[in-house]
């Protein structure tokens, strides 16, 4: 057994002020990778610019992160600020600038990397200094040394070799309340999946289980939050936290079916990450063997298959995928051995099949 998560996590309110030297101590100059507007919007951007300016250490703010950020974007970054003294980077947000702001730190340490290093395990994975601090509850990105990229050559999305961690991760579930329920909705949705897809991998050991087992029974205490049945700041701290801990999780042994089929319906029908994950997520559950599912499902608080897959279809909707988009979905992981095999139970041409086409969602 294995377990590495080199992060520092500070989870509590006002953990960015709190915590303002640690930050700045890790360089002169930052560069804030962020989003066009929530950033701004929610308070985070304030409190770590405040932080910045306090500490007399200067920053540029690169806000052009997309939604599923490309390599484009992260080379942008990298041309844009390369001779600027950047000496450190803090991803801002959810997991499209914290991902981008662990690539460009990679890149900007490293000036004549091209997109192709990005997934050359024979290159050096050392990257500045990093910092992040997220606003949503989905990803964990800032536990993670993931970095999930569109190739738009490729016309998918695919993570980069390099491992690359923060040095220090600022959870404040006061980020969160400023969002569209729709995304922490999609969020959350995205976070369960990571824990069920851990839960369910042929890796997970003990130590997956416990990051796991725990972080399920935590997210299953405030689910009734996604359903807009209350709203409160502890809900959104825990909704926060189960994300992060469920980060935790696919750090130690990665992702598996559902976000694998996830990434064609988010490139060709720009469906939100979290929905397309969602899509696949019950028939992946319904395919696991009964004694793993009745644990997961026991650890959720759901009756059921039934009950789980009602909830689901309450949360996010139905989600109309044509035909053709399923076949190619299919035949891509179909040829992914490494998807394929990745799961605790065996996976076979019929049970992708069941999982991509017939789904367990009540419809």
């Amino acid at each position: 057994m294995y377990y590495y998560m080199p992060v520092k996590v500070y989870d509590e309110t006002e953990c960015v002020r709190n915590h303002a030297k640690e930050i700045c101590s890790l360089g002169s100059k930052a560069l804030i990778v962020t989003g066009h507007t929530s950033s701004f919007n929610n308070g985070s951007f304030d409190d770590i610019s405040a932080v910045l300016k306090e500490n007399n250490v200067a920053y540029e703010v690169f806000s052009e992160v997309e939604e599923n950020p490309s390599t484009e974007t992260v080379f942008t970054a990298k041309d844009r600020y390369k001779t600027s003294g950047i000496d450190f980077v803090i991803g801002l947000g959810g997991g499209s600038p914290m991902d981008a702001a662990k690539a460009i730190a990679l890149v900007l340490m490293h000036d004549d990397y091209s997109v192709e290093d990005l997934y050359d395990p024979a290159k050096d994975s050392s990257a500045l200094p990093l910092v992040c601090i997220p606003t949503t509850c989905g990803t964990g990105s800032e536990v993670t040394g993931i970095s999930v990229l569109t190739r738009h050559d490729r016309k998918t999305k695919i993570s980069m070799v390099h491992k690359v961690f923060a040095d220090i991760a600022l959870i404040d579930g006061k980020y969160v309340s400023f969002a569209p329920q729709s995304l922490i909705i999609n969020s959350s949705i995205d976070a369960l999946s990571h824990m069920i897809e851990s839960r369910l991998n042929k890796k997970a050991d003990d130590y997956v289980k416990m990051l796991t087992d725990t972080g399920l029974r935590m997210w299953s205490s405030v689910k009734d939050c996604l359903l807009g049945n209350r709203k409160c700041s502890e809900d959104y701290s825990l909704l926060m936290r189960s994300s992060a801990i469920a980060g935790m999780s696919i750090a130690q042994c990665g992702t598996s079916l559902p976000h694998a089929l996830s990434y064609i319906l988010t490139y060709d029908l720009s469906i939100p990450h979290g929905r397309a994950v969602a899509y696949f997520l019950p028939g992946f559950l319904a395919a696991a063997c009964e004694k793993d599912r009745n644990e997961i499902l026991d650890l959720t608080g759901f009756a059921g298959m039934a009950d789980f897959d009602s909830f689901i279809l309450d949360s996010i909707g139905e989600t109309d995928v044509p035909g053709p988009v399923l076949e190619k979905t299919y035949d891509a992981v179909r040829n992914n051995p490494g998807k394929m095999n990745s799961s605790s139970f065996p996976v076979d041409d019929d049970t992708l099949c069941n999982i991509v086409f017939k789904r367990s969602l009540m419809t």
